[in-house]
C-alpha cells in the first residue's frame, strides 16, 4: 500500500530519498482536513485571490483550475491549488451559513442534520415521526374554531414531519 486506506497520505519508504517531500505532502492534506472549514457553497470557478489556507468545495460543473475536481476540497496553498476528494462522512464547517457539509451517499449535504432523537436539557422533546392522526370528526356539537385549530396544528406536524400524513 502506497498510502492510506481513507485519505492517501502517502507512506514513507524505507531507504526513500528525499522523505519530506512525502511528509510534507501528509501535513498539508491534514492542514486541510483536520478541523475543516470551507468558504461557503459549492463553487464551480476558483476565486481569483484566495488567502493560503482557504478551501472550498467544488462544484459539479467546475471550470479552469477547478476542472475535472467535481465534489473536491480545493484548498489554496503557498504552492497552488491542492485537491482533496471526499470520503464517505467527511465533514466540513461551513462558515457562510455556519452549518456542516457531510459528504454522503455520493454528495454533499450542507445544513442537513440527521438523527433518531433531539434532546434538550436531557429530555427528548422529538423523536421518531408518529403515526398518522386524523382530522376530528362527529360530536354532538361541532366547535368549528376548536376544530380548525386541530386542522392547523395536525397541518403544521405534518409540514414539519412530526407526524405521518
Amino acid at each position: 500500500m502506497a498510502g492510506t486506506a481513507r485519505l492517501a497520505l502517502p507512506f514513507l519508504s524505507v531507504g526513500q530519498a528525499q522523505k519530506e517531500f512525502t511528509h510534507n505532502e501528509s501535513l498539508q492534506t491534514l492542514d486541510i482536513l483536520v478541523g475543516g472549514a470551507v468558504e461557503g457553497p459549492p463553487l464551480a470557478t476558483p476565486p481569483t485571490s484566495p488567502s493560503v489556507g482557504a478551501c472550498y468545495i467544488v462544484a459539479a460543473d467546475s471550470t479552469d483550475a477547478w476542472a475535472g475536481q467535481s465534489k473536491c476540497l480545493a484548498a489554496w496553498t503557498s504552492g497552488g491549488w491542492r485537491f482533496v476528494a471526499p470520503v464517505e462522512g467527511m465533514a466540513v464547517f461551513e462558515r457562510t451559513s455556519g452549518s456542516w457539509a457531510v459528504f454522503r451517499d455520493g454528495a454533499w449535504e450542507i445544513g442537513m442534520v440527521r438523527g433518531s432523537a433531539l434532546l434538550v436539557d436531557g429530555e427528548q422533546v422529538v423523536g421518531p415521526r408518529g403515526v398518522a392522526i386524523a382530522p376530528p370528526t362527529g360530536g354532538a356539537i361541532i366547535d368549528s374554531e376548536g376544530r380548525a385549530a386541530i386542522d392547523a396544528i395536525l397541518d403544521a406536524m405534518r409540514t414539519h414531519g412530526l407526524i405521518a400524513s
